[in-house]
């Protein structure tokens, strides 16, 4: 299935490009962008691949997909060009800069019959996925409560092309609070800069399933919270590291290309700790994260062989969700979602 990437900014070049050509049964054929230096970038490091100026000619030489990673603001109008032109579309996060522009692209899609998927290549991170293992093995008992954080210290102010943190690092930990728990029915949250310009999120969610997630994000934390801590009837479940191992990897130069089979394995040092009551500490081994599968499953699903990795309604819910935590840290209230 050859893709065309949309834009070859760090987005592209470290969490696509590489992520497509080592997805089985994807490939990278077209780079999207009219950056004469991001152009020979994309050129110099993926042999064989095309670049052109437009998604349109892009699916005129034979695309046959789309993935499209270019700043939030122009999110909503790429996507649907790519559906105008009948092609399968992939698109970053947030998907949309609010709930109505998701609705109406996922509308969109329906109408066109175009197969669209938000990339929350996160529910891939060798965390969620141990903490998916977690779950299901039941030894926690009834879960009451999820914290999770995705909190780093990095240079200057977060780039204003993803939208803002709490769209950005938000669309993260909200969807992956949804993946777990299901809907939500209120929404508190409070932030530190302007709507668009945050640097530190804090943002409650009670599920209706009962379970309060506590979700976190920020852009200049020198300790970082522990990435999950799960709290149920018999006990807890914590991950400590900060950052998933693919991303690190990634942004060294090495690839699922170059990695093999070795792809997404944590080291020991940095399994999570399971507590239950009454007995000692149990270190648990870390699943392999498995970016790739988010695009062999698209590849598979644009050759009629299962479903999209991501329902794109499930973008529209995370909008959602952040919208309404958008509203609560404005006017320090809480908000309730309808059911």
């Amino acid at each position: 299935m050859t893709f065309a990437l949309v834009g070859y900014g760090g987005g592209g070049r470290f969490f696509h490009a590489p992520v497509i050509e080592g997805a089985p049964g994807a490939r990278l054929g077209f780079v999207v962008t009219t950056d004469p230096a991001r152009a020979a970038q994309a050129r110099a490091e993926h042999d064989g691949v095309e670049v052109v100026p437009s998604l349109a000619q892009a699916v005129a030489a034979g695309a046959q997909a789309v993935a499209i990673s270019t700043p939030a603001a122009t999110h909503t109008a790429l996507t649907q060009e790519a559906i105008g032109l009948g092609v399968p579309v992939v698109c970053d996060k947030p998907f949309a800069l609010d709930a109505p522009a998701a609705a109406a692209t996922v509308r969109a899609a329906e109408a066109a019959g175009v197969l669209l998927s938000p990339y929350q290549n996160r529910r891939w991170d060798s965390d969620l996925l141990t903490l998916r293992r977690v779950l299901a093995d039941g030894e926690l008992g009834q879960v009451r409560r999820f914290e999770s954080a995705f909190e780093r210290w990095a240079p200057g102010d977060p780039p204003a092309a993803g939208g803002g943190l709490l769209r950005d690092f938000g669309a993260h930990v909200v969807d992956q609070a949804l993946h777990l728990f299901g809907p939500v029915r209120s929404v508190a949250a409070q932030t530190w800069g302007g709507d668009g310009t945050e640097t530190d999120l804090r943002v409650q969610l009670e599920h209706v399933g009962g379970v309060r997630s506590e979700l976190s994000g920020s852009w200049k934390q020198a300790v970082p919270a522990p990435r999950f801590r799960i709290t149920g009837t018999r006990g807890t479940f914590v991950l400590d590291s900060p950052m998933d191992v693919q991303e690190e990897v990634l942004l060294s130069g090495r690839t699922p290309a170059t990695e093999g089979a070795a792809w997404g394995t944590e080291p020991p040092s940095r399994w999570g700790a399971l507590a239950l009551g009454g007995d000692a500490v149990r270190r648990v081994p870390s699943e392999q994260g498995r970016w790739p599968d988010f695009y062999a499953a698209f590849a598979r699903a644009v050759r009629g062989q299962g479903p999209v990795p991501v329902d794109p309604w499930d973008a529209w819910r995370t909008c959602a969700v952040v919208d309404a935590a958008r509203v609560a840290a404005r006017d320090g209230v809480t908000v309730r979602l309808e059911d």
